[in-house]
C-alpha cells in the first residue's frame, strides 16, 4: 500500500520529473530535476527570468509526473502529484541550495538581474501507477498530503 511518506520515497529516488503547468487554458509542460522532497514539501527551484517562473505566478497550479521506467518493459512506476505551488522565501534554504547545487552560481552570474526562488507543493494530492493498476486509475484512491 503507497502513503505519502512511500511517494516521497519514490519522489528523491527519481527527481526526474515532467512539471506542467497551465496559463489561459494552455498547458505548459517541461522536464525538471526536483530538488528534494520532505514531509514540508516537494522542493523545486526556478530563476525570474525564465516563463515557468511567470506561469506559476499567474496560476500556482501544477501536476508533476516522477517516472522509473524499470529494467523491463511493464515494470514501469509513475508517481504523479499535484496542487498549488508556494513561494518559499527561507535564506537559510537558498543558502543550501547554491551549496548542493553549485552550477547555479553560474546560472546567477550569467543572468545578474534574476533572482532563484525556491517553491514548494506543500499540499494535495498523489497518486501511485504500475502495470498492475494500468487501466483503473480511476478506482485509484488519491494520497492526500
Amino acid at each position: 500500500m503507497h502513503n505519502i511518506e512511500t511517494i516521497r520515497q519514490f519522489a528523491n529516488q527519481n527527481p526526474s520529473a515532467w512539471v506542467a503547468t497551465s496559463v489561459d487554458n494552455r498547458p505548459h509542460v517541461r522536464g525538471m530535476f526536483m530538488w528534494f522532497a520532505d514531509e514540508s514539501g516537494f522542493y523545486f527551484h526556478t530563476g525570474t527570468h525564465k516563463r515557468l517562473y511567470e506561469q506559476l505566478m499567474t496560476n500556482p497550479s501544477i501536476e508533476i509526473a516522477f517516472s522509473n521506467p524499470g529494467e523491463n518493459f511493464g515494470e514501469a512506476k509513475m508517481v504523479r502529484i499535484g496542487g498549488e505551488i508556494e513561494f518559499v522565501d527561507d535564506e537559510s534554504l537558498h543558502v543550501r541550495l547554491f551549496q548542493e547545487r553549485p552550477w547555479l552560481n553560474q546560472v546567477a552570474k550569467a543572468f545578474p538581474e534574476a533572482k532563484v526562488k525556491v517553491f514548494r507543493i506543500s499540499s494535495g494530492e498523489a497518486q501511485y501507477w504500475d502495470f498492475g493498476v494500468n487501466g483503473h486509475e480511476k478506482e485509484q484512491e488519491a494520497i492526500r498530503f
